[in-house]
């Protein structure tokens, strides 16, 4: 899947992942800062993938775990700080959400900081029913 927004493109295409700039962005981030890199690129093998280019560079990544049939994770959305503010984050949002394949699944997120982004897309905040369980 490939989408072109302004100067940019959204791909699915993992062959175009730059996956030491995913590491940059996750290691910046405050969900994912103490993840390593095995960890990073085992989580890229096994998800589906979007990454987000200006020319030829990175900027943006998204992952999405799921199961195809009743629901998806969406997880370590992330757009290069230099390229914020742009509408780059919304529109990899909207490509996700609006994606033929999870349409009649339900979508599960986290974040501290981002509601306002997702409940344009239709996420709601449900506090009470995420759980999560930490390895020890």
């Amino acid at each position: 899947m490939n989408v072109r927004f302004n100067d940019y493109l959204i791909s699915s295409d993992k062959a175009l992942l730059n996956k030491e700039r995913i590491h940059k962005f996750l290691s910046a981030s405050y969900w994912a800062n103490k993840r390593s890199t095995e960890t990073i690129n085992k989580s890229i093998e096994t998800s589906y993938c979007y990454g987000v280019y200006h020319e030829s560079i990175q900027i943006g990544f998204a992952r999405v775990i799921t199961d195809w049939a009743t629901f998806y994770y969406l997880c370590d959305v992330v757009i290069d700080e230099e390229y914020r503010g742009r509408g780059i984050g919304k529109k990899l949002i909207e490509t996700i959400t609006q994606a033929e394949e999870y349409k009649d699944l339900l979508g599960v997120l986290g974040t501290a900081d981002a509601h306002g982004l997702y409940e344009q897309f239709g996420f709601n905040k449900n506090a009470d029913r995420f759980m999560v369980r930490r390895p020890l």
